[in-house]
């Protein structure tokens, strides 16, 4: 991923003695979302968010946050993505993307002002975040018959971990991939923000028009928080598999949505918090 990793140089110290040394870190840069679209007095645009990520797949992480903000729905509802200004790296403009709706395409800025899922922070009870989610249209996946390997899911992990071409460099970026129930990797991203790797993931799957992804499963390499089962619902995904824990409330999310939820999967071992029919030895 270019301009991912930063040269800097260190003072490393290892059994009590000091040594200079050259190290790389992930970089970390704001990137501004701007959307355009039709109001009944012409187009209109407007700054909709600011984001700390790591630079490349710039155009996936705007797509793929707005289909999971429930912004846009389809392929179809995007007209142009595209970096405003040269992207010369003293000018701030690679740091800032504008999206351009399709004509017609109504756009509910509310929703972002009403924050579509509730953060883990706000101390808003479960029953509130449910709730908002079916305001925002998400079905429960009752009818998804997808299944997935035991023998292929234990083997994501080690598969993603070898995609992570910059955390190698690094150690310090998040990766999701998506999945088939073969264990074939379909997309991978690293990003410094867990959601951002997943907006990637989401966004690259809606610009090649894969979306609803309704065969395929969701890969982190974090936690799995009720952000991002809400992320994996929205893309139309049954199942989400994270090599940590799950939060309670994105249990609650997939027990309540029909999702399948796999946590601490390592090795070849795994916990099942939701959905155990879709997994199958």
């Amino acid at each position: 991923m270019p301009g991912s990793s930063f040269a800097v140089d260190i003072d490393k110290v290892r059994n009590g003695v000091t040594e200079a040394f050259a190290d790389d870190v992930a970089v970390e840069e704001p990137l501004e979302i701007r959307l355009g679209y039709s109001t009944p007095d012409g187009r209109a645009t407007r700054s909709i968010s600011i984001t700390m990520r790591t630079p490349g797949n710039d155009r996936e992480l705007a797509a793929g946050f707005l289909y999971t903000e429930a912004i846009v729905h389809r392929l179809e509802d995007i007209a142009s993505i595209e970096t405003c200004g040269p992207a010369a790296p003293d000018s701030g403009n690679h740091n800032v993307i504008r999206v351009d709706l399709a004509n017609g395409v109504e756009v509910d800025l509310g929703r972002l002002q009403r924050h579509f899922y509730t953060t883990s922070s706000c101390g808003v009870c479960g029953k509130t975040s449910l709730d908002a989610l079916r305001v925002a249209g998400a079905e429960p996946l009752h009818g998804n018959l997808t299944r997935f390997r035991r023998a292929a899911l234990i083997g994501i992990p080690d598969a993603l971990r070898m995609a992570q071409a910059t955390f190698d460099a690094t150690g310090g970026l998040h990766a999701a991939a998506a999945f088939s129930p073969e264990g074939d990797l379909i997309v991978t991203m690293e990003d410094v923000g867990r959601h951002n790797a997943v907006d990637k993931v989401v966004g690259s799957l809606l610009l090649n028009n894969e979306l609803p992804a309704h065969g395929l499963g969701l890969m982190v390499s974090g936690r799995a928080s009720f952000e991002l089962m809400q992320k994996t619902l929205v893309a139309g995904m049954p199942l989400l598999a994270a090599v940590s824990a799950p939060s309670s409330l994105a249990v609650q999310l997939a027990r309540e949505f029909k999702l399948s939820l796999v946590g601490f999967l390592r090795g070849d071992t795994f916990n099942i918090y939701a959905g155990a029919e879709r997994i199958i030895a």
